[in-house]
């Protein structure tokens, strides 16, 4: 009895420890701290969107392509409850083309586009200056950096990149890639 006893706490002992292990293992492309865009919390994207299907998008308030805000959104309402998240990133490497504070940001994406999707502080998108984040999204893509805003990565639910999409692919063109991944 006792045996079997002993024999049951080790493999319970063992089974905790290889689920915290796992548990504790990043994605590499989404091991990134990063600071909300406006405020003061860190996520780790690892932690926070492990096992969904993300999509990371440098963004700016002042673009040609700042209605893909619109698209976005819809995209993120659309498949949120199945594991899916847009995450935005403000960034003023292409054209300056993003307000002076994070609030002013924050705001504009809000009022003028109802944005719900978790938006990320101002960073560096472009080649040569890029964050770690977005060069790590680049080299995965065989170099493929942000040539101007709303570049979209896609990652599926293993943070793996599945796709790498310029600014010209709209956001409602990205639905079969998301699904596939979901």
């Amino acid at each position: 009895m006792n045996l079997k006893k002993n024999t049951f706490q080790a493999l319970v002992v063992v089974m905790s420890m290889t689920i915290l292990k796992a548990n504790a293992t990043c994605a590499p492309l989404l091991d990134h701290p990063v600071r909300q865009l406006a405020g003061d919390q860190v996520d780790r994207l690892c932690e926070v969107y492990r096992g969904q299907v993300v999509m990371i998008v440098n963004t700016a308030s002042k673009c040609g392509f700042t209605p893909q805000f619109d698209g976005l959104e819809a995209l993120y309402r659309k498949y949120k409850d199945r594991g899916f998240a847009v995450l935005g990133f403000p960034s003023k490497d292409f054209g300056n083309q993003e307000y002076g504070t994070e609030q002013e940001t924050a705001d504009f994406c809000r009022l003028t586009y109802g944005v719900q999707f978790p938006m990320y502080a101002t960073t560096n998108a472009k080649k040569g200056k890029a964050d770690p984040l977005f060069q790590g999204l680049a080299e995965a893509a065989n170099g493929d950096y942000p040539s101007w805003n709303f570049h979209k990565y896609i990652l599926d639910r293993h943070g793996e990149l599945v796709g790498s999409f310029g600014p010209f692919t709209g956001p409602s063109r990205l639905k079969r890639v998301i699904e596939d991944a979901l």
